[in-house]
């Protein structure tokens, strides 16, 4: 009851990134109580929480409090957590303010050195978040052993899955250029519609990789695609096509931009493009940290978690870009970003008892 109890209260707290909407108040106090040292390290667009016990090289649990906003579709109010059917829904339910209550709640439950990073800026831009307070940190001279980032990582059951690494991300935005006209004298015009359509088909039926021993094989998805003044009897002089890619690590974003940019040009396709490459993949060797993790989830759940690194982009980049050995690992998600989010009730204490083992397994 401890991480549901302290769950619905993180959940009542509207932290809509990159707004910590009182988390931090929320968690300081116990902390402390818990004989941790608590800092908070505010930059002009986030908050960030610093908290750790005993000497370091620290191990350090990350994680964010932010949440995206709420969105339309939900059944109750996503700031006001509502158990149902076994679950307990409420905007940031899984991700992650219930492996937030977890790990607050194991901290409190051992005495082994730990740290606690947190910040209120992972869904959003980031740059004032993790990466910045890590940065900082180690330039003051804090040591860190190994970090686990408490995201959703677990597919199908608590205790199936946990990530050594990620894919990156890489965006690209591509105009193609016409000559606008009238449709009933397409021989006058040049339809930018219609130079686009031979490079998308390739774009959308071109394998890119095969992924490799932990990767699966990257993909490109179309995520806009636009053309026209909003009238029928014009042909358009211009057509903008938005893809991102997310890839393994055998694909480097700039072989991925070259690709694509091949695609036109030997076409004789007239366009302009930019690109943005928002994360870069990486891959944390499994070392002590895995291992630890893996014997914990087997212990208290009896399932052994294989490694994965689908999904999206999580703070693990800013310690593995430092050397840390990182692993991610938390609950089932549940209409995660979507309405009426929500986490298994009975996986909270189970999700604890693995914190709680990791945390003292780092320290013999």
């Amino acid at each position: 009851m401890q991480t549901l109890n302290l769950l619905k209260q993180l959940i009542a707290c509207p932290s809509v990134t990159p707004d910590e909407a009182g988390c931090f108040d929320l968690l300081t106090p116990r902390l402390k109580a818990a004989g941790m040292t608590v800092e908070i390290l505010s930059y002009p667009d986030a908050t960030n929480l610093w908290a750790f016990r005993g000497e370091g090289p620290y191990f350090t649990i990350n994680g964010h409090v932010d949440v995206v906003p709420a969105g339309r579709g939900w059944t109750t109010d996503p700031f006001q957590a509502e158990e149902r059917d076994g679950l307990l829904i409420g905007r940031g339910a899984c991700d992650m303010k219930a492996s937030v209550a977890a790990a607050v709640v194991a901290i409190e439950r051992t005495t082994a050195p730990v740290a606690l990073l947190l910040t209120s800026d992972e869904e959003g831009p980031s740059h004032d978040g993790t990466s910045r307070a890590l940065n900082d940190l180690l330039a003051r001279g804090t040591q860190f052993q190994s970090a686990l980032i408490v995201e959703p990582t677990c597919e199908k059951v608590l205790g199936d899955a946990y990530k050594p690494g990620r894919r990156g991300s890489l965006t690209g935005k591509i105009v193609v250029r016409g000559v606008q006209g009238h449709v009933a004298y397409p021989e006058r015009a040049d339809n930018a519609a219609h130079r686009l359509a031979p490079a998308l088909a390739e774009l959308v039926s071109t394998t890119w990789d095969q992924g490799d021993e932990f990767f699966p094989p990257s993909t490109m998805q179309v995520f806009e695609l636009t053309s026209g003044v909003g009238a029928s009897n014009v042909v358009p002089g211009e057509a903008t096509l938005g893809i991102n890619f997310r890839h393994a690590p055998v694909s480097s974003a700039e072989t991925l931009i070259e690709r694509v940019e091949v695609i036109f040009k030997e076409r004789g396709i007239p366009f302009e493009a930019n690109w943005t490459a928002s994360a870069q993949p990486f891959f944390s060797p499994p070392g002590a940290l895995a291992t630890r993790l893996v014997e914990a989830v087997c212990q208290v759940t009896g399932l052994t978690p294989l490694p994965r690194t689908g999904g999206g982009t999580s703070d693990a980049r800013a310690f593995a870009a430092k050397g840390i050995e990182i692993a991610e690992f938390g609950p089932v998600p549940i209409a995660m970003h979507g309405a009426d989010e929500g986490v298994s009730i009975a996986d909270l204490e189970i999700l604890t008892q693995i914190l709680v083992s990791v945390i003292t397994s780092a320290n013999p």
